[in-house]
């Protein structure tokens, strides 16, 4: 298992959920940390408590990635920081539920913000340095819903879809420089997730927080970490099966379980 031992891992979605937890596992490995998020209050609560359990750095640093200005912000202050950053976990991400045609296109271009172009901007501002450094890792947090197409919850699905592909396509342009990328592809996780996209939106038996951590730590512990793993054994049989059946098969299948219920 790897210490992490005075590395510098920045958590994004960290006030809750995955990256809360994701955040706790590093600090036990005595990593510091600069826990990014919107709430304040709850960034601050956890930076203290891994400081007083774990003797790590703990540093917040509040930002709504769906804001591109908050985003140049986060990315400023990163890049200017002297302390080199050996992890980058891309957790923050959120869901919204229903027909594309009653969508709010302000609502929309939010989650494709915060999905899409804060992973890659954040990825693009701090690769650099790990490339040159030769050692680091970028986890960025997929879904199991970026496997196949999913109706009433299109954007989502689309989103994730592309993190798995970026962060399999960053493997293999790092494959060989002491750098990986890892996409970690969870299914339903007892989170604050549905309370934003809704119970409609859940799938299957709930794994926790700490397991999909559990995940995507063990893979990085590997001696040659693969370009992405899914969380749970029913998840992994599950993001396969639509290799094996028709197009349209698929969707409908994905439609009757995420329809409204």
């Amino acid at each position: 298992m790897k210490t992490w031992d005075g590395a510098t891992a920045v958590v994004t979605g960290a006030s809750s959920g995955i990256g809360a937890a994701f955040a706790t596992a590093l600090a036990e490995r005595h990593c510091n940390l600069i826990l990014v998020a919107r709430r304040e209050h709850r960034l601050r609560k956890l930076a203290t408590d891994l400081e007083h359990t774990f003797g790590v750095r703990a540093r917040i640093l509040t930002a709504d990635l769906s804001i591109p200005a908050d985003v140049e912000r986060l990315v400023a202050v990163l890049s200017a920081d002297d302390n080199p950053i050996d992890l980058l976990v891309n957790n923050a991400g959120f869901a919204t539920h229903g027909p594309l045609v009653d969508d709010d296109p302000a609502r929309m271009r939010e989650e494709i913000a915060v999905n899409i172009t804060a992973v890659a901007e954040l990825t693009r501002a701090i690769l650099p340095d790990m490339v040159r450094r030769g050692a680091g890792a970028v986890v960025n947090i997929a879904s199991t819903a970026a496997f196949q197409p999913i109706p009433f919850m299109a954007v989502y699905g689309a989103t994730k879809a592309f993190v798995l592909s970026f962060t399999e396509a960053l493997w293999g342009e790092l494959e060989g420089s002491g750098v990986t990328a890892l996409a970690v592809c969870p299914g339903a996780t007892d989170t604050e997730f549905f309370d934003v996209a809704g119970e409609a939106a859940s799938v299957g038996r709930r794994q926790t927080a700490a397991q999909v951590v559990a995940k995507a730590l063990g893979e990085l512990d590997r001696r040659a970490p693969r370009p992405s793993v899914v969380s749970g054994l029913a998840n992994a049989v599950s993001a396969r099966l639509p290799r094996y059946l028709p197009r349209r098969t698929t969707i409908r299948l994905t439609r009757g379980l995420v329809a409204a219920k």
